[in-house]
């Protein structure tokens, strides 16, 4: 075995999970190389919100420093009900956030997020980032892999003993993982719900519209049985995120397309007049269709190992797919460098290590889209709990929001 070969990590993939794992891996000392198929990295999406879950691992990494110039530390998140604006529950954030979870809560663009793990990546000297490349061709075995790449209509080769997926919801990589593990079934599906996306000016009718019903200076979700909508500042205040969640059709296999705005006009019946303005305001609204990705199936297979949206992509209900990814990122790179001599069988020591954490953030996700488009009784029962749990909501957050990637590290 050569020597670039067991110490290099190939990585498919420079989003959020990508990054965040060459950053993790080289500051565990190994060489990374890093395969991009855009030609540009650009961020899909527009806001983001980081827990303190994520927003920790970053500051490890050095890239918090370099993000926060660009970020919001809302508040507080604020529930209310979209039909009479009335608040149902409030979860302090801002200092009391990073008191109690030792790391902040930020909300900010995708892009900068994007932006600020590229610039500590080039800072790096033993990441090795290549765009315009998309890997195809793999050999595996014991003594490592051999990952082959097409850049420009040249064809390149990388050695390594780990090879990391971390190509999204449509990863290429999973059906190499699939295909080593005798999987032929399909992990893709669509939801059924309908992302739809806006961001306005501050100082715009619709900014305008959003601060008389909101709270410029939180994450204010607008609970309704049709749809919720989130919406939140960025750009240090300058603008506003606003996310809306349908029910809806398969629009595209990609991540955005065209949709009747209609489908969103009709989800706001029975909502207060003040919010449906905004929404009138704030189009033409961007439709994303949700996908997720089977959890359950695996997510190594060998020296191969799917981070993030790759391996389980999730509904943003809990606000968690980044934070997910950074987590997966993270610990892959504890568990790796942890068993130096059995790279065969850490990947599968990482991956039963972190189901159980995933598997319950994805049912938190699940319960929050139950109760945000709870009507009738149900409703009624909801608004009762959020009142009565109103000083405890914090706490009920501890799990998810102070976990720490050193305490969930399995060590030998």
């Amino acid at each position: 075995m050569t020597d670039t070969r067991s110490r290099q990590i190939v990585i498919a993939g420079a989003g959020v999970a990508g990054l965040t794992a060459a950053l993790a891996f080289v500051d565990r000392g190994y060489p990374v190389r890093v395969f991009e198929q855009a030609q540009r990295l650009e961020a899909a999406g527009a806001g983001i919100q980081l827990s303190p879950n994520a927003t920790r691992i970053l500051r490890q990494l050095g890239v918090l420093d370099k993000l926060l110039p660009a970020t919001v530390r809302p508040e507080a998140v604020v529930l209310k009900e979209a039909a009479t604006l009335r608040e149902l529950a409030r979860v302090p954030l801002g200092q009391a956030a990073e008191t109690r979870w030792q790391a902040p809560y930020l909300v900010a663009h995708r892009a900068d997020l994007q932006s600020a793990l590229t610039a500590r990546v080039a800072e790096m000297p033993d990441i090795h980032l290549t765009t315009g490349a998309r890997i195809g061709d793999v050999d595996t075995g014991p003594d490592g892999i051999t990952a082959t790449a097409e850049i420009g209509g040249k064809t390149i080769e990388a050695e390594g003993f780990l090879l990391v997926g971390a190509d999204g919801v449509w990863s290429s990589v999973r059906a190499l993982v699939d295909s080593a593990k005798g999987s032929a079934s399909p992990r893709n599906h669509f939801s059924g719900e309908l992302a739809w996306r806006a961001t306005v000016a501050a100082e715009s009718a619709a900014g305008q519209s959003f601060a008389a019903i909101g709270a410029r200076d939180c994450v204010t979700t607008f609970l309704h049985p049709g749809f919720h909508m989130v919406a939140y500042p960025v750009s240090k205040g300058a603008a506003f995120n606003l996310a809306a969640f349908t029910k809806g059709d398969r629009i595209a296999e990609g991540w955005s397309g065209n949709a009747d705005a209609g489908i969103l006009t009709h989800a706001l019946r029975g909502t207060a007049a003040g919010l449906a303005r905004l929404v009138e305001q704030a189009g033409p609204w961007t439709a994303w269709p949700i996908h997720t990705v089977d959890s359950k199936q695996p997510w190594t297979a060998g020296n191969m190992a799917l981070i993030g949206d790759a391996a389980h992509a999730m509904t943003p209900f809990a606000a968690q797919g980044a934070a997910m990814a950074i987590e997966d990122a993270a610990t892959l790179a504890d568990i790796i460098a942890d068993f130096p001599a059995d790279p065969l069988a850490a990947p599968a020591t990482w991956e039963q290590s972190r189901r159980p954490r995933v598997a319950q953030v994805a049912r938190r996700g699940a319960v929050n889209r139950l109760a945000w488009h709870a009507s009738g009784p149900v409703a009624i029962a909801r608004n009762v709990f959020l009142k009565v749990r109103s000083e405890k909501l914090a706490a009920d957050l501890d799990w998810l929001y102070g976990w720490r990637a050193v305490e969930a590290a399995v060590r030998r």
